[in-house]
């Protein structure tokens, strides 16, 4: 990032034009699904297929720390999938919450129910929105607006 100001590179949060999100569904079509999606908006996917890969991947497994720190810088949105097997998506929303290193990242939940009581309290515990499955182009393309601006 040559030439570029502190607080360019804090917008960037290290990327030029493809922000770099992590998308956990223990479902391998919504996985695809959503990494289509995110593709098409020219974002740079990394997948996995629960929450504890997804925290293996961010630094927070038992002894990976080390060896993954570096993917944290690199990821600037986290989606993922509310009901998975071992540890929802609400229990993995908390642990990056709870991290210093991960809680600045915005952390969407997509679930296929409309429930109005985990929508809450998803939200308060700070994720960034909750997205209802099937997610569509179009829930991408709002999705990548406000990774923009919170970024920002």
């Amino acid at each position: 990032m040559d030439g570029g100001s502190m607080e360019d590179a804090m917008v960037g949060g290290g990327y030029t034009d493809e922000p770099h999100v992590l998308a956990v569904d223990d479902n391998l079509i919504d996985r695809k699904l959503v990494e289509r999606l995110l593709k098409n908006s020219s974002c740079k996917v990394t997948t996995a297929e629960n929450g504890l890969r997804a925290l293996e991947y961010l630094g927070l497994g038992d002894e990976k720390r080390t060896a993954l720190e570096d993917n944290v810088s690199k990821v600037n949105l986290i989606i993922t999938d509310y009901c998975m097997p071992g540890m929802t998506g609400y229990e993995l929303l908390k642990k990056i919450k709870e991290s210093s290193s991960l809680k600045e990242i915005p952390v969407v939940i997509m679930s296929s129910e409309n429930i109005p009581t985990r929508i809450n309290k998803c939200l308060e515990e700070g994720a960034q929105m909750f997205m209802l499955k099937p997610l569509k182009q179009s829930d991408v393309a709002k999705l990548r607006c406000n990774l923009m601006n919170c970024r920002s």
